[in-house]
């Protein structure tokens, strides 16, 4: 009779003899059978706790879980979250209405070097946001609403340009017979247009 590695025996560890012993210990004092939990009266069934050897040494007291540090993923700028693995230069292109010219100002104004915003002072990110907020920058819902107010007007006097929005079509001359997808959206068949 052949025995195969997966069938041989092999001597347990001084660690599985203890884990051996603690289950054997569950089942005779009879917690393993239960069915029942006490959690909310006994109306939930659960099932045998699963026991498993490990290497690393178990944390006592305490809830039994560790909690990982909290870790800060990105600054708040202008009520936007900047990435924090960025240089701040590229970092605050993410706040709509700052482009790379307007954040080389912006860093020139506060006397902050280009490093990643990680790696930032808390008072260099309150500078930064003092002059974001309160410098004469037009950015985030101001202006959308300056652009949005602007299409309106347009619309509003029915000129040329504002039927072009109106009608969702380019407004700067461009040829609508092909292409100008991104303004006419999907692709819509018309039956017997073919010649």
């Amino acid at each position: 009779m052949k025995v195969f590695a997966s069938q041989k025996l092999h001597k347990p560890s001084c660690c599985q003899s203890t884990l051996c012993a603690k289950m054997q210990g569950l089942s005779t004092t009879g917690t393993l059978n239960s069915s029942k939990s006490t959690y909310l009266g006994g109306t939930r069934s659960v099932c045998a706790p699963r026991l498993v050897a490990s290497n690393t040494p178990t944390r006592h007291g305490g809830s039994g879980r560790s909690r990982m540090p909290l870790k800060i993923v990105a600054a708040r700028v202008a009520g936007v979250e900047i990435p924090n693995a960025k240089k701040l230069e590229v970092s605050l292109t993410y706040i709509y209405g700052i482009g790379p010219t307007k954040s080389k100002e912006i860093m020139t104004n506060t006397q902050i070097e280009n490093k990643r915003v990680k790696d930032l002072s808390e008072e260099e990110l309150t500078k930064l946001r003092k002059e974001v907020e309160e410098g004469s920058y037009l950015i985030e819902g101001d202006l959308r609403r300056f652009n949005a107010m602007n299409i309106k007007r347009l619309i509003d006097i029915q000129c040329y340009r504002g039927k072009r929005h109106q009608m969702s079509l380019p407004v700067r001359g461009q040829k609508t017979k092909t292409n100008a997808r991104t303004r006419k959206g999907k692709k819509k068949t018309v039956a017997g247009k073919k010649k």
